[in-house]
């Protein structure tokens, strides 16, 4: 598997569009908090890092992944934002609901952002185990809050400059 090689979280072969103009939004899963903690982080500082302006990032926490499009709905009804990080870790268990959680957290930030017509980022890990969580939040997999964060920005340009 190529991701034993290396960090995903390498940015070199992108512009990464200054993001100081933009207003964004982060919903963070409670569950799996040391991962989705780490998540976070690596989220902010990247947008930082890009000139965000720290009263432009409205964050709220929601219970887990399985909530965060609601978060994602509640922040873009009441905010004026252009882009929304959900940001959420779902480890494998013994039983399908694995399955059904990832599923419908997909479909769910897929039907926030066709609703609002707005940016709504998949930052979701779904592993098999915490060990595999721990490595892409942080870990030598790099950070997907970061990659999450970078492709916010992106999407929030593409749709500035679009619409």
């Amino acid at each position: 598997m190529a991701t034993q090689l290396k960090s995903l979280s390498d940015f070199s072969h992108i512009q990464v569009a200054d993001a100081s103009d933009f207003h964004i939004g982060i919903v963070v899963a409670q569950w799996n908090a040391e991962v989705t903690g780490a998540l976070f982080e690596g989220a902010q500082t990247i947008l930082l890092k890009q000139g965000a302006q720290p009263n432009n990032i409205h964050s709220i926490s929601v219970p887990g992944s399985f909530e965060l499009s609601s978060g994602a709905d509640i922040l873009l009804r009441n905010k004026e934002l252009d882009v929304v990080i959900c940001l959420g870790c779902v480890i494998q268990g013994e039983t399908r609901h694995f399955d059904f959680i990832c599923m419908a957290v997909a479909n769910g930030i897929t039907n926030v952002s066709l609703k609002h017509n707005k940016p709504v980022i998949f930052g979701v890990l779904t592993t098999d185990n915490l060990e595999q969580a721990k490595d892409r939040a942080g870990g030598k997999h790099g950070n997907k809050g970061e990659e999450a964060a970078v492709t916010a920005i992106q999407m929030a340009q593409i749709h500035k400059t679009t619409w």
